[in-house]
């Protein structure tokens, strides 16, 4: 029972508010980047509310069942993460043994059912955008994990989230040695292939394949892509701060250093986004599988050496 309380309360609810204010920070630094004023605090709110209550069209061509059960698997995906990363990091429990690679897994869900919904619309443009997703997952999820890997290294081995905030309490963040600093940007580089954030927004490049896989989506449907984008602008981060960054700390003036190292990873993301043009898929793979993979074999190598 507990743990669906910790489901409803801070996986559903709690992460959807925070990873909604997240996306207003997104887009309050976008607007400053661009000598604009940015929305009012509460936009992403009505966005959001405004998509819910709108009318679902189907187009004929779409397999239905697979373009209905899509987006819900894609935010089922993030709030169960989410709620991994919740209960470990206010201690209710100790964790569970290999808890880290199943939030690996339950991350890659969203971006599965960006492209099953592609591909079930039966839109030419959501199929290229669909077929754009799959290869851009399989270039950066390699030295995503090459990255987890060194810090696992560096934890004594330790597959549990638990453990390996309870290291870094002991020795200091993993962030601060040289496997961990580079494997901490191997990491932000990776988040912001798995956010679809420029310049990886190859696969709903709006200019060029209007909304890639959403094309077809409106109402409630394309509402829950939305939140769920919002979700992951939250949950990467704080898996982030939980493997690199010692975790948050939620107590006294802790809060206010927890909510500094949040805020300065979105604001780092944001500007990744905001001072680089999109690039093409093939050059994407290239990045993913060379430079970037490079930098996460040197992390784990520098991790068994012991810096």
């Amino acid at each position: 029972m507990i743990y669906i309380i910790y489901l409803v309360i801070f996986g559903l609810f709690l992460t959807s508010v925070l990873g909604l204010v997240a996306s207003w920070i997104d887009r309050k630094v976008t607007a400053r980047v661009q000598y604009r004023v940015g929305p009012p605090f509460f936009q992403p709110f009505i966005d959001i509310t405004k998509l819910m209550g709108k009318e679902v069209v189907v187009p004929n061509t779409a397999s239905k069942g697979m373009f209905f059960f899509a987006p819900l698997m894609s935010f089922a995906g993030a709030v169960v993460a989410s709620t991994i990363l919740w209960i470990n990091q206010l201690g209710y429990t100790e964790g569970f043994l290999g808890d880290l690679f199943v939030v690996i897994y339950l991350l890659m869900i969203p971006s599965i059912g960006i492209m099953l919904g592609g591909l079930a619309s039966g839109n030419p443009l959501a199929r290229i955008g669909a077929s754009r997703e799959i290869k851009l997952m399989l270039s950066y999820e390699l030295p995503f994990i090459l990255s987890i890997a060194s810090i696992i290294v560096r934890s004594g081995n330790s597959i549990i989230f638990h453990r390996i905030i309870e290291i870094q309490g002991q020795n200091g963040a993993n962030a601060l040695s040289f496997s961990g600093g580079i494997a901490l940007i191997v990491s932000i580089i990776c988040i912001q292939a798995k956010l679809s954030f420029a310049p990886f927004d190859i696969p709903e490049a709006e200019t060029e394949i209007m909304a890639g896989p959403l094309i077809e989506y409106s109402g409630i449907y394309l509402g829950l892509y939305k939140l769920t984008k919002c979700v992951l602008l939250f949950t990467l981060p704080f898996f982030i701060i939980i493997l690199f960054l010692g975790g948050l700390n939620l107590s006294g003036i802790g809060i206010v250093y927890s909510i500094i190292k949040y805020i300065a990873l979105l604001v780092i993301i944001t500007l990744i986004r905001n001072t680089n043009p999109r690039v093409r898929i093939d050059q994407a793979m290239k990045f993913f599988w060379g430079p970037v993979t490079v930098a996460a074999i040197v992390s784990l190598v520098l991790a068994f050496i012991g810096l």
